[in-house]
């Protein structure tokens, strides 16, 4: 594949940081998790950070600090990766899935609200591509109906919202750190929140359940070195290697997204005269992380359309087929037509290239293929 639809940025301070940490006392649990977790904090303005070995492990351990459990449901947008869903599942929850913008991919609050029942626990706000949903109604949603917000910003971190970078609109709020995301630590997410029971409640659930605290342990009598499992966690740590990494991309943060915002701009410049393909709102385009592309076509050449870009040389990719519509979740009772935009949305949308390194011309070069790929085929 000549370009991928995106790819880690690495540079020789990242390596050095990991490489320090291999020659040091601690691969793991030691201090470098600690400094990356303070570093999101900062930059986000939460008042509590906790690592985890993957964004799919951080959504986990905030369904189950939110006390979703068997019979809850938990309301999301059917738009998104499939671990959004899945870790309501973990649980025994229910997952229910809200239909979308079409002009963003984001929830909608509306259809959400009308999926509403007395079993539900949660709303869930993925922010789609990179651009923030609409976390303002969202909140006022959940606290209308004594809910927990959790968002999903796996794609969102760097984003803002009314001026604010993410990490305290909600109660709890994910960033995923996997290769093709913001920054990367190879594989890894967090959970930012200002709440101290769901802070306590995630740091437990990382460490198979496990306390060392003293004012927390049952058992009083014990000596110093006493630990008690609490409740039923997981080995959800992330290494001081990957927390090294994520530390020194932290730095570049905001580099990488002005890259990313340049790149997109200069797409939808690019693409303005392109007929017969829908570009992403131009309203985000200062907001968003930039973590997608998307451009939509008609969903009977879409297929066509993609097909020959990879021949070109150019990956492309497709985010995503609505959850529901997985074979799993048809083998759960979920049934197409549940939330029609979402579907409409998924069999138009084609990722193109963006990450911080992609050259304009390599832009050029997938625009170029754009038009004669739609010209042929419109």
């Amino acid at each position: 594949m000549k370009l991928p639809y995106s790819r880690q940025t690495i540079y020789e301070d990242d390596i050095r940081a990991v490489s320090k940490v291999l020659r040091s006392p601690f691969l793991t649990q030691g201090p470098e998790v600690g400094k990356f977790e303070s570093s999101l904090s900062r930059y986000s303005g939460a008042r509590y950070c906790v690592a985890f070995s993957s964004g799919t492990a951080a959504l986990h351990a905030a369904y189950f600090a939110a006390g979703i459990g068997h019979g809850d449901e938990v309301v999301m947008p059917a738009l998104t990766f499939a671990a959004t869903a899945n870790a309501a599942l973990y649980l025994g929850a229910k997952p229910v899935f809200a239909d979308i913008h079409s002009d963003t991919g984001n929830i909608n609050v509306k259809d959400a609200e009308r999926k509403l029942t007395k079993r539900t626990k949660a709303i869930i706000a993925v922010d789609y591509a990179g651009l923030p949903a609409e976390l303002g109604s969202v909140r006022r949603l959940a606290k209308k109906h004594k809910l927990v917000f959790i968002e999903d910003a796996a794609q969102g971190l760097g984003a803002s919202y009314k001026g604010k970078k993410l990490g305290t609109f909600a109660d709890m709020t994910m960033f995923s750190f996997h290769p093709v995301k913001s920054i990367t630590t190879g594989e890894g997410g967090a959970i930012l929140t200002d709440d101290r029971s769901y802070y306590e409640k995630l740091q437990m659930f990382r460490t198979h359940g496990l306390t060392r605290d003293p004012k927390k342990l049952k058992n009083k009598t014990h000596a110093s070195w006493h630990q008690e499992m609490q409740i039923l966690g997981y080995n959800y740590r992330l290494t001081d290697i990957q927390a090294a990494l994520g530390t020194s991309q932290m730095k570049k943060l905001d580099r990488f997204i002005k890259t990313r915002r340049i790149a997109a701009k200069r797409y939808v410049e690019l693409l303005a005269d392109v007929p017969g393909i829908t570009l992403p709102s131009r309203a985000g385009l200062e907001n968003s992380a930039h973590h997608l592309f998307v451009i939509r076509v008609d969903k009977r050449i879409r297929d066509r359309v993609f097909e020959a870009l990879r021949a070109s040389g150019i990956g492309v990719q497709v985010h995503y087929l609505p959850v529901y519509l997985h074979p799993y979740y048809r083998s759960l009772g979920y049934r197409k037509g549940l939330c029609p935009s979402a579907e409409t949305y998924a069999a138009q949308a084609i990722s193109i290239p963006l990450y911080p390194t992609l050259a304009r011309r390599d832009q050029e070069y997938v625009v170029k293929k754009i038009r004669e790929i739609i010209g042929k085929n419109h």
